[in-house]
Order: C-alpha cells, then structure tokens, then sequence
C-alpha cells in the first residue's frame, strides 16, 4: 500500500471546528446577583421574574400579553389546545419538524402547504385552495424572514379559520408595516432556545392581543389548573424558569444592538458571495427586517458547480459546519409518511435538497465571515 508522506497532508483551513450557532449570552455582576437570589429564595419557577419578562416582551413586540413557556412547540401545542379546534392544521412542509409535531400532539392532523420560491415562506395562493378542508392554519417565519402575514389573515378570514404562527426564527424581525413579528393572526410563539436571537436557555413565548386567550393559556401551562386542583382543560406542564425569565429581561436590552451586527455579518456574506454564480439569498417582503436566525443559501449545482451535498462535505474537511435546513422536508419524514397525499410541493422539495445554512451567531468575528467566504469562493473555483 502507498504511503502518503505526512509533509503533504493539508491541514484543515480552520484549525478549530467553527460552530454553526452560538448562544450569545452577555453575564454581567447584576445578572449573576440576581441569580443568586433566584437560588436563595425557593421559587425557581414561574414566578416575579418570569412576569416581569413577560412584561418586557410584550413591550418590545408591541401586543397586549405574551406567555412564558418553557419552549416554543409546548407553546403551539397549548395556542391550538385553547383554541378548540377540530380538525387538519395547514402547516408548511419547509419547515422544522417542531410545526407539524405541535398539531399532531394537540389531536389534529395535518395538511402540507407549498412555500414561496424566493421567500421560502409558505405561499399564500397555494394554500388558498385547501382552506375549505381544514381547522387553521400555522405560518412559520422561515429563518426570520417574515410570511405574507396580511394575506395568509385576508384569506382565513374568508373561511373564519385562525391562522396562528411558528414564529420560532422570529424573535427581532420586522413585518413591511413596521410592526415587530408578534402581533400578528390570533398568536404568534417564539422559540427561545440557544441558536435563537433571544435565548433563555431553553424556553419560549407566546405573543397575542387576545387577552382572553392569554388568561386561558396562563391556566393551560399549569396542566389546566386554575389554582383550585379542579383543572378546567387537559393542560400541560410548561411553566418557563424563574432563571430562564431573568435571562429573558437581561437579553432584551442588549438585543437590539445584536440584532443590528447579526444583520451585518449577514449582508457581509451577501456582498462577498452574492455574485457567484449558482447561489441564491432569501428574499424578503419589501419594507420587512429579518431577524435572520439562520444565513440559508440555495445551491444550483449546474451554476455553483457542485451541489447542495458535496459543498457541505468540503465544508466539513475545512472544519466548517453547516446544516442541510431543512432537508427532509416535513412531508419526507418518516412520522409523516402516513399523511395523505395533497397539494405539488414541487418547490419545497427543490429548497430541501438545495439548502444549506453557514455559520452565523451575533458575536461572530467580521474576519471569520470573510475567511467562510473565502473557502466557499475558493471552492466554486476549483469546482
């Protein structure tokens, strides 16, 4: 067997594993006092400091109330709980499996709706013809870039069912009308966990306008007890930490300044890669702001000259993580192959095999975008 001399093995281009997320988590003296005294007290759950987040978000988002839960599908779960719903739930298919595992665990089957091929959104006329055949409809704010919010509403208001929303990647971003991702169909719920623009640890967020609702939900996370043990509904267990709700407030200050560098470590990849021929960005909705929980680029193998897969195996060798979002789509699972064929997903088939997502986290050097750029360029030359 042919040896091959060590002095020609290339190393990696980096020579650590560069992270596809990374919570950015800013701890200073008042943070850990405060913990402290969480951890003195006794209540470690639900209690001052979850209310006082709960205040904060609904201030920042511009809505009436919002409802720590201790994560964003606990909390879809508990809005179609509430909401009394027989029936199918529409949910996108180019989405994380968290959306349609919601409605299933609520009781509800699913629908698949088709996605927008420059949005990556759910399309709006597409889903316009399954309307009749089922209960609500679940938008999703793919990497943060806000759905047609206004027109998925005009078209369930024909047929009075609820659109409600996965806003998991939405926390920050901005819909065309200036108003904050939150406040829109009958909730909006937010992923908090560690890769989101807001973390708590693990956690999420319901955010609506209907006060009745939020009341309702209050009583649904405490397994439908109202404080008397004569549970009004089949709740659950999805109270949010009192650590969690510190680490919420703590965030939302510094939130939108991260924002702000998150956007332009994004637009830094767009002007380095956006002339390579073969690589599609997310369009966004004229006027809207993403909040771009994910960098997600298309890969035309012909164009790029090589595809979706191999890219992301040269990227591994260089120790540059990436994610194939979100390939399978919800359709190909394997959970949901008992799932009646419905409408052409031709395009959400075509995003899941073509998808790939690059490292992005709100404290990542300027210089290690520039470095991920130039391999990608590279790798395009060399074919």
């Amino acid at each position: 067997m042919t040896q091959i001399p060590l002095s020609t093995v290339r190393p990696p281009r980096f020579p650590e594993l560069v992270p596809l997320v990374r919570p950015t988590v800013e701890v200073d003296a008042e943070l850990e006092l405060a913990f402290r005294e969480v951890l003195r007290s006794g209540m470690l759950t639900n209690g001052r400091h979850v209310r006082a987040f709960e205040e904060a978000a609904a201030d920042y988002l511009g809505v009436a109330r919002t409802v720590a839960v201790s994560n964003c599908t606990t909390g879809l779960m508990l809005v179609l709980r509430c909401l009394d719903l027989t029936g199918d739930i529409a949910v996108p298919s180019f989405t994380f499996m968290a959306s349609g595992h919601a409605a299933r665990w609520a009781g509800h089957g699913v629908r698949f709706a088709e996605s927008d091929p420059r949005t990556w959104t759910v399309d709006p006329e597409a889903l316009a013809p399954q309307l009749p055949d089922v209960a609500g409809v679940m938008g999703m704010h793919t990497f943060g870039a806000p759905c047609d919010a206004d027109r998925l509403q005009e078209l369930c208001d024909t047929r009075g069912v609820p659109l409600v929303f996965d806003a998991a990647h939405g926390f920050g971003s901005r819909y065309p009308d200036g108003t904050m991702v939150g406040g829109k169909g009958v909730a909006e719920v937010f992923s908090l966990s560690p890769t989101k623009t807001l973390s708590t640890g693990e956690g999420g967020l319901i955010a609506t306008n209907d006060t009745a609702l939020a009341a309702k939900l209050r009583t649904a996370r405490e397994y439908g007890n109202p404080g008397d043990y004569d549970s009004r509904l089949v709740g659950l267990s999805g109270r949010m930490t009192e650590i969690a709700g510190l680490m919420g407030t703590h965030g939302l200050r510094t939130l939108p300044r991260w924002l702000d560098v998150r956007r332009s470590l994004v637009e830094r990849y767009r002007s380095r890669l956006g002339a390579l021929p073969g690589l599609e960005f997310q369009q966004l909705p004229a006027g809207a702001v993403s909040s771009y929980k994910d960098l997600g680029i298309r890969v035309d193998a012909e164009r790029f000259g090589m595809d979706r897969d191999t890219l992301a195996e040269r990227l591994h060798r260089e120790n540059v993580s990436s994610r194939k979002y979100f390939s399978p789509a919800l359709h190909q699972q394997t959970a949901y192959l008992d799932v009646p064929a419905g409408p052409d997903l031709t395009v959400t088939e075509e995003l899941a095999s073509s998808m790939i997502t690059l490292p992005l986290y709100s404290h990542m050097p300027a210089e290690l975008v520039d470095g991920i750029c130039d391999l990608v360029t590279e790798l395009h030359a060399s074919g």
